[in-house]
């Protein structure tokens, strides 16, 4: 089945240019052109993937990827023309999967979103096996992607859950940020490893009862993040 992918951006020339070259790789393309619109698609159609500019008519991009990210989980990448840190930073907080600043390669659209697909893939692939970890009020549910905490599902984004699936997994084992970017972001992903820190913030302002004194991921100072299980 053809991977479909949502773009999003209010110059439809640069629409025109993304969805033209991902069509000629046998993908399947829908084009928005403000945030209400893409908002209305996403809840409406099934996508693999979302390229997703920040600065949109009607609803900017960080708030369609928060509301976005309420009901899905679908890979979203940011398209920013800013190039600030800023701007990268507030997107991986809100959920974004990925950034991209113009102007940008082709090249290199195709390349980030095809190595976000492969690691979608292996996800699936993994994960077809269901396990479930239970460790003190925090459930885990690898086949269905969900954790609870004391009973009451948590909202993760993917790569909030892709994080915290590695740390349960393999409790007290401590890994570097570079680690943890390397295996759940890829070799290939760009960023640096502020990205990590932001996603365990967010993490443990989650599933902890108090995230300045964690009870399930914890830092082990000047080497990385651990997972602590408890009976």
């Amino acid at each position: 089945m053809a991977k479909r992918v949502l773009v999003v951006d209010d110059e439809k020339l640069i629409v025109k240019g993304i969805c033209f070259s991902l069509e000629q790789d046998g993908m399947e393309t829908e084009a928005a052109y403000d945030g209400e619109e893409a908002l209305r698609l996403a809840k409406e159609k099934r996508f693999d993937v979302i390229l997703l500019d920040v600065m949109l008519p009607k609803m900017g991009g960080f708030d369609v990827l928060q509301q976005i990210r309420e009901f899905s989980n679908v890979p979203i990448i940011m398209l920013t023309a800013k190039g600030e840190d800023m701007d990268k930073i507030l997107g991986l907080e809100s959920g974004a999967d990925d950034y991209i600043t113009k102007p940008f390669n082709i090249l290199e659209v195709k390349a980030r979103i095809k190595a976000i697909m492969r690691r979608t893939k292996r996800s699936v692939e993994e994960e077809k096996e269901s396990r479930v970890v239970q460790t003190g009020d925090l459930k885990l549910d690898v086949d269905s992607r969900r954790v609870f905490i004391k009973g009451r599902e948590v909202n993760l984004t993917a790569k909030e859950f892709d994080v915290l699936k590695l740390l349960v997994f393999n409790p007290n084992k401590v890994y570097s940020r570079e680690n943890l970017l390397n295996i759940v972001w890829g070799y290939e992903y760009p960023g640096d490893v502020r990205t990590v820190d932001v996603h365990i913030r967010r993490l443990r302002e989650k599933i902890e009862e108090n995230p300045s004194e964690p009870k399930y991921v914890h830092t082990k100072w000047g080497v990385g993040y651990y997972f602590a299980a408890t009976d």
